[in-house]
């Protein structure tokens, strides 16, 4: 059933769809025009502060590079056909290509050219952010079918001194705690790795923004690792009192939870990666939530490779930040090709992942320690109403059973989900049980 204001998660899978459609042509990398663009439209759906940081900006172990531009790209042949365009697909030009204008043969050009032979109708993705190159990714059937001979070169790129940028946007809560969502912005036409995220992570935030939720929720669109490095550089201090050259972060920082999503569109089973800490609250949560649902998944430990989790759980951070995709990166011989594109992605998928994430953070924004306010005995429960407010339900007897072992288990050590896991009882069973104890006066969080 829908609620009032809420749309169907089909409806919402087609309008998620419709988005990866509308951001896959844009050119993004890690910094530059395409990125603004893509959170320009990104901020119709939801309200973005747009963060500019100058390069040669010192971001902990890193400097933030230069921008990089580009407005048209093209391999012509003597006839002035253009034989690879980047008005055709953003994935033709070497990501982070320094200008060329030129002429030669296609011995010489070879070198600078990336095709994917054992897929020879797909054209790979690539890129040379850090060291100055120029390139062209194209089919390997285009470039079997081109004759010897000279070629024109042309890339209209420009690489200067700007900024980087990101974005932010924030939920409030009933607590300042944060709950971080990321995903990264930096990839061209890749509609599962990075659009599928992007898409969700935004009508997350529509969803979120419909409710009062206890955590505040801060959502960040950013490049890929400098992106994030970016932010955690600048928000230090807030994340958990962790700085550059500090041994041991303090405890008691805002930033409590946090998930990245990626490749969150393809028709795999979900795939959940703990965080680094492997016991963090959220990766008890993702675990309870895709376990109690039923759904095709798998859970796989923390390594220090793939997308922004890594970063977040480096260990002068290490915030419980876990990451959910569905087949996982490298994982499909789609990724980082031309195959990944606005087909190879469903509504229904992303409509799963969006709801998976719904379910996750319900979890989290209920699941706390309670203290029993009557422990010496069972307290009297009739006399108070309970029984009777309960007794209607259609899982009466469950509902009765998850009031006594709320009951039991609010020491104050013992979380909700402590409680549903113990008792074997439905979480949302137990939170409404918790609800109404408190509000009988018997138990305080």
């Amino acid at each position: 059933m829908t609620a009032p204001g809420e749309q169907p998660m089909t409806s919402a899978g087609q309008q998620m769809h419709a988005l990866v459609e509308r951001l896959y042509p844009l050119c993004r990398s890690i910094t530059g025009d395409g990125v603004r663009a893509t959170l320009e439209i990104v901020g119709e759906y939801i309200p973005l502060q747009v963060h500019e940081v100058a390069t040669g900006t010192q971001v902990l172990d890193w400097t933030v590079p230069q921008e990089w531009n580009i407005r048209d790209a093209y391999i012509a042949d003597t006839a002035g056909n253009r034989v690879v365009d980047f008005a055709a697909s953003s994935l033709h030009v070497l990501g982070y290509s320094v200008p060329v204008s030129k002429t030669m043969p296609l011995s010489e050009l070879r070198g600078h050219l990336h095709t994917l032979p054992d897929h020879p109708s797909w054209v790979p993705y690539r890129t040379s952010y850090y060291k100055p190159e120029w390139g062209f990714c194209l089919s390997q059937e285009t470039l079997d079918a081109l004759p010897d001979g000279e070629y024109e070169v042309r890339i209209d790129s420009t690489l200067e001194d700007g900024h980087l940028t990101y974005a932010e946007h924030v939920i409030p809560g009933q607590v300042p705690d944060e709950v971080i969502v990321s995903c990264h912005v930096c990839h061209p036409s890749l509609a599962n790795d990075n659009l599928a995220g992007i898409a969700v992570a935004t009508f997350l935030a529509r969803a979120l923004a419909e409710q009062t939720p206890y955590y505040t929720y801060r959502f960040i669109y950013a490049p890929g690792t400098i992106g994030a490095i970016t932010w955690l550089a600048r928000n230090a201090e807030r994340i958990n009192g962790a700085s550059p050259g500090r041994a041991e972060p303090r405890a008691g920082g805002k930033v409590k939870h946090g998930l990245v999503l990626a490749c969150a569109g393809d028709r795999g089973q979900l795939t959940y990666k703990q965080s680094r800490r492997g016991d963090a609250e959220i990766d008890r949560v993702m675990r309870h939530v895709l376990l109690a649902s039923e759904r095709p998944h798998r859970v796989t430990e923390f390594t220090p490779y793939g997308y922004d989790e890594r970063q977040y759980c480096s260990p002068g951070f290490d915030l419980g930040v876990g990451s959910l995709s569905r087949t996982p990166y490298a994982g499909y011989a789609e990724y980082h090709t031309s195959a990944d594109n606005p087909d190879f992605v469903s509504p229904e998928a992303m409509a799963d992942t969006l709801a998976v994430c719904r379910e996750a953070f319900a979890v989290l924004d209920r699941n706390r320690r309670y203290l029993n306010l009557s422990p010496y005995g069972e307290p009297q429960l009739g006399r108070r109403g309970l029984y009777d407010s309960l007794g209607g339900r259609s899982d009466t007897q469950h509902a009765q059973m998850a009031v006594l072992w709320v009951l039991s288990l609010s020491d104050g050590e013992h979380s909700l989900l402590d409680v549903s896991e113990r008792s074997g009882l439905p979480f949302d069973t137990v939170a409404v049980a918790a609800d109404a104890l408190r509000g009988a006066g018997l138990i305080k969080a």
